[in-house]
């Protein structure tokens, strides 16, 4: 069963010239309820866009969009938001953490847009991810691989349907990569649910079965524009 399903899906750029340039133009895409997806690409292919689309932090410009029954394409903002905080978990590059909260906070704040705060819940994630004696440390105090692992964690704090994955591991050295890819792919098949991740890394694709290529579905995809 299609847990996403896209057709039509358009998304453009005004320049500081004026004119309109193309970022995302998706005939049809398809994710199935559980599944592992890559998507590869270059910078200015339009991953990050894509992913922000189907999360709902931007609104398409046509185009229909459908995630677990609910087509996201005709929803406003704040229904967009509660969408996103229900069904959806968000792994960023930069990973957004809150540097003023502790990573139990951080994990917290994510559980207070979704259904509610389940301390006991963050915890056991934050143990899972191996942070269990970080708790009270702020984003600063940690590496950049324990940042990840909280924003891991934070990403399925609500028990999401769909994890995106935008280049989660672009900071980290090969080694912490690989450990980093085989967590987020673990802890989604723990909860169920499916993940689409987005990279250009040619050795962190290599470990997905199912591979596709966002020049071979987006028929606007050119360098030169947003991520």
């Amino acid at each position: 069963m299609a847990l996403l399903e896209i057709q039509d899906l358009r998304k453009s750029y005004r320049t500081p010239e004026g004119t309109l340039h193309e970022v995302v133009r998706i005939p049809s895409f398809q994710l199935e309820e559980r599944a592992q997806v890559a998507l590869s690409g270059p910078s200015g292919t339009g991953k990050t866009t894509f992913l922000h689309l189907i999360a709902g932090i931007l609104g398409a410009d046509s185009g229909r969009l459908v995630l677990d029954g609910v087509e996201i394409s005709t929803l406003g903002e704040s229904a967009r938001d509660r969408l996103r905080a229900r069904s959806i978990g968000y792994i960023f590059q930069t990973f957004n953490l809150l540097q003023g909260f502790s990573v139990l906070e951080n994990v917290l704040l994510g559980m207070s847009f979704g259904d509610g705060v389940n301390r006991e819940r963050a915890v056991e994630l934050l143990q899972r991810v191996g942070l269990g004696d970080r708790l009270n440390h702020r984003p600063r105090q940690l590496s950049t691989g324990q940042q990840q692992r909280v924003a891991v964690a934070r990403a399925l704090a609500n028990r999401p349907k769909l994890v995106l994955a935008d280049e989660p591991t672009g900071n980290l050295d090969s080694v912490h990569a690989h450990e980093a890819l085989k967590l987020i792919r673990s802890a989604c098949e723990e909860v169920g649910a499916a993940l689409l991740l987005v990279s250009h890394d040619r050795e962190i694709l290599s470990q997905f079965a199912d591979q596709r290529a966002l020049a071979d579905i987006n028929h606007a995809a050119r360098t030169g524009g947003p991520r």
